[in-house]
């Protein structure tokens, strides 16, 4: 006879996700169940942000334009700079209500690691998220859809009556919509770049020191504003400036000499149209993608701006350190000539550095995705409306906005989706393998 008694044993728990390698290749599943699971936060965070941008934007048109129009235009530039701090204030929103999801937030908790409060998170991001976010220039969205509604809020008082009226008189006055952003007079714009620059200067000084619980976010205002007020001067000087150095010996010099080549060098022309030609294409699909996953990482809590780590491994680790050893005044200079550079590079190299901890498929792959969400946005958006279609008059002014809205809510909460699964698979992969995902 048998000596067992019977009774079963209870079958062992098998690993959990958060315990077992995935593979690259189930980001898009993996993105799919980060959907599904943060829907309704998202939506929420996605709707109330669309909701507050459009009421500021509507203030903003609605205050740009009578009389003290300089005055004006100082409130206007402040509602501009609030747009762009509630749109990082909703991405980081977004990203933490993935992040509870992860795998990777999973793996910490048990780890004895407490997860960050909103406050904090926002007050972490905002220096960082400013330097990207105006490295990339990706304001200029927030300063077309204020060109777009002060176009159709105004469109009556500041384009066709004019117009009417100037015909009738024989007038060539001109009309002020959609001068918001540039019409600061340059002695007001400069006045107000010292002030933001005083201020920029004084919230990153907290912010080194981990002091004041908003010192973060008010960094960032002071920068986005100090961007806004110089734009208004550089609007004013860009001509000038152009003037003058279209007749410097240096600038005559190089002109001629790029003329000479594409004479002379074969396929010069040729080569360099094509670069003109496929880069946008290279930094749509490369570049940008790994921007938006260094906000995510950002958001997930790893800096993103670490020099050292971007060149960690190459021979131009070598050079970071005989930098860091050199005088103050080098170092200085150094960043005045290169800061740009690498304001928009190193998050980008370090999010590359990233991705590949879980393999080139899924660095591949994570771009592959990004592309194809917004080029079958576009094209689902050219058929609902085809589909939609109508002979009304005027009634896509009132139907393009929900169809609009829908496709943006869409489209961003999957492309979120997509980069924190693609985070969250690397970090995975990287720590079971015994490795720092910030290293």
């Amino acid at each position: 006879m048998s000596g067992s008694t019977g009774v079963m044993a209870p079958p062992r728990p098998g690993p959990t996700p958060a315990q077992r390698m995935p593979s690259p290749y189930s980001l898009p599943l993996h993105a799919l169940r980060l959907a599904g699971k943060c829907a309704l936060p998202l939506i929420l965070w996605f709707s109330a942000g669309e909701l507050l941008r459009w009421a500021i934007l509507y203030a903003a048109t609605e205050l740009s334009h009578g009389s003290w129009w300089q005055a004006r235009l100082v409130v206007t530039l402040v509602l501009v700079t609030l747009v762009i701090l509630l749109s990082m204030t909703v991405v980081t929103g977004m990203f933490l209500s993935l992040r509870r999801a992860l795998w990777e937030t999973r793996a910490r908790k048990q780890d004895g690691q407490a997860d960050e409060s909103f406050r904090v998170s926002l007050n972490r991001v905002a220096p960082a998220f400013a330097v990207i976010y105006l490295a990339w220039e990706l304001y200029y969205r927030d300063a077309g859809d204020f060109y777009q509604m002060d176009m159709f809020h105004n469109l009556d008082d500041e384009l066709y009556t004019p117009i009417l009226n100037n015909i009738a008189n024989g007038t060539d006055d001109k009309t002020t919509y959609g001068m918001g952003l540039v019409g600061l007079d340059w002695k007001v714009s400069l006045a107000a770049m010292a002030v933001t620059f005083g201020l920029r200067m004084l919230f990153g000084r907290l912010v080194e020191k981990g002091s004041g619980k908003f010192s973060g976010v008010a960094a960032a205002f002071a920068e986005f504003s100090f961007m806004f007020c110089g734009l208004n001067a550089i609007f004013t000087f860009t001509q000038l400036r152009l003037d003058w150095a279209s007749h410097r010996s240096v600038v005559a010099s190089t002109t001629d000499a790029w003329e000479h080549a594409k004479e002379t060098v074969p396929g010069w022309e040729a080569f360099w149209g094509w670069v003109a030609d496929i880069w946008p294409h290279v930094v749509d699909a490369l570049a940008v993608p790994l921007t938006w996953l260094a906000i995510a990482v950002l958001v997930f809590g790893s800096s993103m701006d670490d020099t050292r780590r971007a060149l960690r491994g190459t021979r131009l680790e070598q050079g970071v350190d005989r930098l860091e050893e050199s005088h103050d005044v080098t170092q200085r200079a150094v960043d005045r000539m290169i800061g740009g550079f690498m304001e928009r590079w190193v998050p980008v190299v370090n999010a590359f550095r990233i991705t590949i901890k879980g393999g080139m498929a899924l660095f591949g792959f994570t771009c592959l995705l990004y592309v194809g969400l917004h080029v079958g946005a576009d094209y689902l958006d050219r058929g609902v409306r085809t589909l939609i279609g109508s002979d009304v008059p005027y009634m896509w002014l009132v139907v393009s906005r929900p169809v609009g809205f829908v496709k943006d809510l869409l489209l961003t909460c999957l492309t979120y989706c997509v980069l924190a699964a693609a985070f969250d698979i690397a970090a995975t992969r990287a720590r079971l393998r015994g490795e720092d995902i910030t290293a």
